[in-house]
């Protein structure tokens, strides 16, 4: 047998490698921060985005691509997994986990498949990074850099519409307040035209970006070998927009470009200057990507890939989701079949608006309020302030865009309330959505393993009774009450979370009523019950009671001792308790607010909980 030398060999396959790698299309994405699609080629009359509009002429635009959440790490988690952020666990705002072994990003498939992948510049993953992910990621990361004949895919990411800029004075102002459209959940004020004026000029310069980079690939004579995508990251960094899981915080403009060379990689329904009714979500960005690049996308992603030789039918649905919101807890749920949305708030208890201080720092944000508490706004404009929120809501985007009348209570549409409702439960229980476990244990239970691994094992997360629990808990129902009693004394501590929880939010009756049975709790071994029992019982017990369930909450506040997620909770419930709790501000004020963390990421939150109380 003839023996052939291995460096030969070896250097015949790399150049091969090459050569297949060299037949693959380039794939430049273009992204852009917190704005929905307010832009030309989506019809706004207001906006001046000519570089995309021109993109959006010879390529596609999709009239309804969603966002998988209204926030930027959460969302930027779902496109470089492909996993939706409850199942992987990534979902609250700047937390971390890790994914299984074996599990990687997708472009480390891309660079296994001889792409030169660069990020220009941010990264801002909830997901633990498998080993090498980039071949650059920073603010000098070009396509420019890969190898002779190597193709590239290439992100540039423009933050010039970020929520930051649309407050940043002084300001050149270049869109007339008087021209903007102010939605019906906003009042017209001078503040607010003027917001969002600054955000119309603000979305010009991102398309500014935008298209100084279509012109280098111009002039580099490689637009005909590359396709081009330009999305936003999730809506508008206007209250309302970034944050809340409707319509208004999910849309984004997502516009695709497929030269002639490689138009048979395009979508089934791909025309030139054409638009797509397609439902487009971030989780299908990276089986996307993968399928343009010959790749099979791995079983595991949980996204519809809609190009290449690997795309799939279209989903009935788009789903997005809301959890912690920097130091604010929240759980929301939501759905759109293009044309109506539904949300489900299983923390009915809080406003969409919890005093986020980065919101607070936009102007709008703070007239709002200040028109809210001066009872000067009207019915939809005092929904993002109301306490208690819905627990459903449902709004038709055809006949009202701004989603301030809510059709959950509607005999006329009860058959879509209840087809959404249930294609919302399928879905979490088919992406098993490891959320509804309070933090704290959602990284307890996951030691030694991740939150992937432990939603998909039963026996450590029976996620339909858990669902079940928060459900119950949530629905304001009178008559759950004995239910609720029942579950207190289940043995999985996430059941008992959710039965605290639902006294806690029924009020005064329920907790009064059943001190006997909630006092048990105060002792509980999981944490997050404790602290939700004790809340509860400061809440809405007598003097004696309450004074020892501050007293717990006091104990659980420090994070030295209790590690940096158990004191966020206690610190929430101790400034929810506001004066009922003063007797601990002045400790709280003193602590040291550093403790054992899952990650640094989490570090700011304590400190902004206990800045939070000293401003009150």
């Amino acid at each position: 047998m003839m023996r052939i030398p291995i460096a030969p060999l070896v250097l015949f396959m790399l150049l091969c490698g090459r050569n297949l790698a060299a037949e693959r299309p380039n794939v430049l994405w273009l992204t852009s921060e917190d704005h929905g699609p307010e832009m030309g080629c989506y019809g706004d009359k207001v906006a001046r985005t000519p570089n995309v509009d021109a993109l959006a002429a010879k390529g596609m635009l999709f009239k309804r691509a969603w966002s998988t959440a209204p926030v930027c790490a959460p969302a930027r988690t779902a496109i470089i997994s492909g996993l939706y952020p409850s199942s992987s666990g990534g979902l609250h705002m700047r937390s971390m986990v890790s994914l299984p072994d074996g599990m990687k990003l997708y472009p480390q498939y891309l660079r296994e498949a001889g792409y030169h992948c660069t990020n220009n510049s941010k990264t801002d993953y909830n997901v633990r990074e498998p080993g090498r992910v980039w071949d650059e990621s920073s603010g000098k990361a070009t396509w420019k850099n890969r190898g002779e004949g190597q193709p590239f895919f290439a992100i540039f990411n423009s933050t010039k519409s970020h929520e930051s800029q649309i407050r940043t004075r002084p300001h050149k102002q270049i869109t007339r307040p008087a021209d903007v459209r102010v939605p019906g959940y906003h009042p017209d004020t001078p503040e607010v035209r003027e917001d969002w004026a600054q955000y119309y000029d603000k979305v010009s310069e991102a398309d500014a970006d935008a298209g100084r980079h279509l012109e280098e690939l111009e002039a580099a004579g490689l637009a005909g070998d590359t396709i081009v995508f330009y999305y936003g990251d999730h809506g508008s960094g206007m209250p309302r927009g970034k944050r809340w899981p409707s319509d208004s915080g999910l849309h984004v403009p997502m516009v695709v470009y497929f030269p002639p060379k490689w138009e048979h990689l395009a979508p089934q329904e791909y025309k030139p200057g054409g638009q797509s009714d397609r439902l487009v979500s971030f989780v299908d960005l990276a089986p996307t990507v993968l399928s343009i690049a010959g790749i099979k996308p791995p079983e595991w992603m949980q996204g519809h890939a809609f190009a290449g030789p690997h795309q799939s039918e279209p989903p009935k649905y788009l789903y997005g989701e809301r959890g912690r919101m920097d130091e604010r807890m929240d759980l929301v749920r939501s759905i759109t079949d293009g044309r109506y949305v539904y949300l489900r708030n299983y923390f009915p208890h809080v406003s969409q608006a919890q005093r986020v201080a980065y919101q607070f720092q936009t102007p709008t944000t703070r007239i709002w309020h200040q028109w809210f508490t001066e009872g000067r706004t009207n019915d939809a404009q005092s929904i993002f302030w109301r306490v208690p929120k819905a627990v459903e809501e449902l709004y038709d985007l055809e006949n009202d865009p701004d989603e301030v009348h809510n059709l959950a209570d509607s005999p006329e549409h009860q058959c879509i309330l209840k087809e959404l409702r249930a294609a919302q439960r399928e879905h979490l229980e088919r992406v098993r959505d490891v959320c509804f476990l309070p933090e704290i244990e959602l990284h307890s239970r996951s030691a030694g393993s991740t939150p992937y691994e432990l939603a998909h094992d039963p026996a450590k997360y029976p996620l339909e009774k858990i669902v079940d629990a928060a459900g119950l808990a949530s629905n304001y129902e009178a008559d759950a009450v004995p239910q609720l009693l029942q579950l207190l004394k289940d043995s999985d501590s996430a059941v008992r979370y959710w039965a605290a929880l639902g006294l806690l939010i029924r009020g005064e009756n329920a907790v009064a009523g059943n001190l006997a049975a909630l006092q048990p709790a105060l002792q509980d071994e999981s944490s997050a019950v404790r602290i939700v029992a004790a809340q509860a019982l400061a809440e809405h017990g007598g003097s004696s009671i309450r004074e020892r369930a501050v007293e717990r909450l006091g104990s659980l506040a420090p994070p030295q001792e209790n590690g940096v997620l158990v004191a966020m909770s206690a610190l929430a419930a101790i400034e929810a308790l506001g004066a009922k709790a003063a007797t601990l501000h002045d400790m709280i004020g003193e602590m040291k607010p550093n403790g054992p963390s899952p990650d640094g990421r989490y570090n700011s939150y304590v400190p902004r909980l206990i800045q939070n109380m000293a401003d009150q």
